[in-house]
């Protein structure tokens, strides 16, 4: 079969090749790959700067944004032939660690988790794949090719989580939210925002292409400039971007109080001496909690499932800006002004 490859650390060695079928020994339920999305992360394993190969192997399979048809759901779990499933990323580590141990593998605290298509396990990039069944995660039918946006929305459903979480250690009552960032986890994280019922505003630098709109249709507000320049004080940021300017002036910006959410990994302006001084004091005088967030586990990805489900269908289809087959899988790799997701698709839905 046909699989995506790279040879982590080793620039631009990705490449479509013909690879064994997967091994039964990974997972009893045999998938049908339907679509991939492509992140950033991505982008650094095929850069080289990111990804380790399986143990005792030279290429890993690229992809952990799946989406696939059930075509065995082999003899245990409740799958059926035709289900549309997504795989989760993360497997606790071997020790285990008591986060992993309580199922809390995304609060791993040895370092020892793997992740398909990242972190010594094969990913989702190939025509057909196999999980174990308390790694599927059925989707609403309805979604189709949505589905593919599972894995990101997950993201977001725990950073929402933490923060509000976080934000209860004292009577709270937030109210207006600020996501910076209009890619694929910024909007998520808006969409989710207006499901919780907050008043919820977006900031990016694009002011054209299909983010403005995105933002609007959704009924939040739409900005761009600086976090310091918007006439309203957030409750609650959901960082997105990862940029060191926008972090640091989003540690200014939060409301006393507040709670500013980190999802995003990035470069930028770095935070130390007088200058990161002057940012704890910030943080202090305000009662100001900065949470960072990565990945999820298995509560985050059900309640994931039903946020989607509750999505209106031709908002969440306009996320999916491009699809590319498998052969032309080095287009997909590339950012062009117009992309907000990208897809590389294996088979029709």
């Amino acid at each position: 079969m046909k699989a995506v490859t790279v040879e982590p650390s080793k620039p631009d060695s990705a490449r479509l090749q013909d690879v064994p079928e997967p091994d039964a020994g990974t997972g009893s339920v045999l998938v049908e790959a339907i679509a991939v999305g492509i992140c950033g992360t991505d982008q650094e394993i095929v850069q080289g700067h990111y990804g380790w190969a399986p143990s005792g192997e030279r290429h890993l399979i690229l992809g952990h944004e799946s989406l696939g048809r059930v075509l065995d759901p082999g003899p245990i779990g409740s799958l059926k032939e035709g289900d549309l499933v997504v795989g989760i990323v993360r497997r606790p580590d071997p020790v285990p660690c008591p986060n992993c141990a309580a199922g809390e593998w995304d609060m791993c605290r040895n370092g020892r988790y793997t992740e398909r298509g990242i972190k010594e396990m094969h990913g989702f990039m190939s025509e057909r794949w196999r999980i174990e069944p308390d790694f599927a995660m059925k989707i609403d039918q309805s979604l189709g090719l949505l589905g593919v946006l599972l894995e990101p929305t997950t993201v977001v459903t725990k950073a929402w989580e933490q923060v509000m979480a976080v934000g209860s250690r004292a009577f709270w009552e937030p109210w207006c939210v600020l996501v910076t960032g209009a890619g694929p986890i910024g909007l998520l994280a808006a969409l989710l925002g207006k499901q919780h019922g907050f008043e919820v505003h977006v900031l990016d630098r694009a002011t054209s292409g299909p983010k403005p709109d995105l933002v609007q249709s959704l009924g939040a507000g739409y900005h761009t400039g600086s976090v310091l320049e918007l006439d309203f004080e957030p409750d609650i940021i959901i960082e997105c971007t990862g940029d060191g300017r926008i972090v640091s002036d989003s540690i200014r910006a939060v409301k006393a109080g507040g709670v500013l959410g980190l999802t995003g990994v990035g470069g930028g302006e770095q935070m130390d001496g007088s200058f990161g001084a002057d940012l704890a004091t910030e943080a202090v005088l305000g009662n100001k909690v900065i949470v960072g967030c990565v990945n999820a586990n298995k509560r985050h990805w059900y309640k994931a499932s039903r946020a989607l489900a509750r999505a209106d269908r031709s908002w969440l289809a306009r996320l999916v800006t491009r699809r590319e087959a498998p052969e032309n899988f080095s287009r997909a790799l590339e950012k062009e002004s117009t992309d907000v997701k990208v897809v590389v698709q294996f088979a029709d839905i």
